[in-house]
């Protein structure tokens, strides 16, 4: 298939879009001038189904649409087109709604990008202990965008929203600083984007420093979504495979970690033989996903999908509550809901399905798993863990948050049984003063 994107600039020239009235497309075009529009021939041509608009989860999850944007920021925003308003005074108001939308949730910008040298990293996170996180310059875009998406800043050509690297020459100093980092994530964006040549000139250098300490390169991509031919008929896929089988013979590990949101995106035949032929070079592939409603809100899409993956010889990973940003309020769901829709599914599959964790919140302290819900010791509660954690110290631990139904992030819980905060909360003010961090915290 030849590969061509459509965005705002040339959306009327998708063939597809005959299937929608103009009062839909005139929302994609306002919506998506705040939270970012990409598709592609694939996705457009072969995953969603257009005789299912506008219900059709890929098409969701792809096209922006009315709802997606709080009503007074719609209105006010369709209102200036309307009324033909210049260029300058639409992108002042997009500006504006973009900062109400929580650009960067969990204090990625302030708190993740480390100090090094008396100069913070803004093309580098390292939130925690043993993961650093790498966004290369070429690879800050998608071969489609996500709507719910939590990194759509990188997208709207806001350059201090926006978190790139320029080459692998800093990391490799910072990795040498720092013995205790035994994983290095290339992410974006979608660094699948890039050129094969372009992706080695970051992941060469670090098999050649042969550090002691780095264990496991991953590779966080939805190409295998939305461009499988990536790994099967792109001119540069064969020197792609190539280069994972070059991490594996050096001794690394390579975790490509795919996101998957619905069955249908693993039921094409390229999708399956993109997934073999990368599983050929010795790559594990484990998948992740948001639960989004409108999307995969229910137990037997996530029962279908886990067991699809593992047919295909991937490792179902992560369930993801969607984040505090951008259209959040279209997609999320009640934490008691996610825990129920996640138990379900839990409880329907093999034990081969059971390796993968959720719900999990990725905020502010870390990475909170949802354990539980019921009543325990005369109170209705919400078991809480931390599986990962800004510090070390924290993860593994139980704790309890009261019952709540609307609560669909972890700031909007109490703790249980009168306690008035969270065990971890008087440290974690602590890391956060300003001007706290420094080259030794990994934030």
């Amino acid at each position: 298939m030849q590969y061509k994107a459509y965005s705002l600039q040339n959306l009327r020239t998708l063939p597809q879009l005959t299937h929608l009235s103009e009062e839909q497309i005139r929302d994609i075009e306002i919506v998506g001038s705040v939270l970012p529009f990409r598709v592609n021939d694939y996705v457009a041509g072969e995953l969603i189904d257009w005789s299912s608009i506008p219900d059709d989860p890929v098409f969701v999850a792809t096209f922006p649409r009315r709802e997606m944007l709080p009503a007074q920021d719609y209105s006010r925003l369709r209102s200036l087109h309307d009324s033909g308003a210049d260029a300058e005074t639409i992108k002042k108001t997009v500006n504006e709604i973009r900062m109400g939308l929580n650009p960067h949730p969990a204090g990625q910008i302030d708190y993740n990008a480390p100090v090094f040298k008396g100069e913070r990293l803004p093309g580098i996170q390292h939130k925690y202990r043993e993961t650093v996180l790498v966004f290369p310059e070429q690879g800050q875009i998608c071969h489609a965008f996500c709507t719910f998406c939590f990194r759509w800043p990188q997208f709207t050509g806001i350059d201090e929203l926006k978190m790139s690297s320029r080459g692998a020459g800093t990391l490799l100093e910072y990795l040498a600083a720092h013995p205790e980092v035994t994983d290095v994530l290339i992410t974006g964006g979608d660094p699948l984007v890039m050129k094969t040549d372009i992706l080695a000139g970051y992941i060469e250098p670090l098999l050649a420093a042969d550090a002691p300490n780095l264990q496991t390169i991953r590779i966080g991509t939805k190409a295998l979504s939305y461009w499988p031919y990536r790994f099967t008929t792109d001119r540069d896929a064969d020197s792609l495979l190539e280069l994972f089988r070059k991490v594996g013979h050096s001794g690394k590990h390579l975790a490509f970690m795919a996101q998957f949101n619905h069955p249908v995106e693993l039921e094409t035949e390229v999708v399956k033989q993109a997934i073999e032929r990368i599983r050929e070079t010795g790559a594990v592939i484990r998948t992740q996903s948001p639960l989004l409603r409108h999307i995969n809100a229910s137990p037997e899409i996530w029962a279908d999908m886990w067991q699809k993956q593992v047919a295909l010889n991937c490792i179902p990973y992560y369930m993801f509550v969607a984040r505090d940003t951008g259209a959040q309020r279209y997609f999320s769901i009640p934490l008691t809901e996610a825990w129920q829709i996640f138990y379900e599914a839990y409880r329907s599959v093999s034990g081969l399905c059971r390796t993968v964790r959720g719900p999990i919140m990725s905020c502010l302290p870390g990475k909170v798993q949802i354990a539980g819900a019921g009543r325990l010791s005369g109170e209705d509660v919400l078991m809480l863990e931390m599986i990962q954690g800004r510090s070390p110290d924290w993860v593994g631990r139980p704790f309890f948050a009261a019952h709540d139904d609307k609560a669909a992030w972890l700031s909007d819980l109490k703790p249980a049984y009168g306690e008035e905060k969270f065990f971890f909360q008087d440290e974690l003010d602590g890391m956060l003063q300003p001007g706290e961090a420094d080259s030794a915290g990994g934030w």
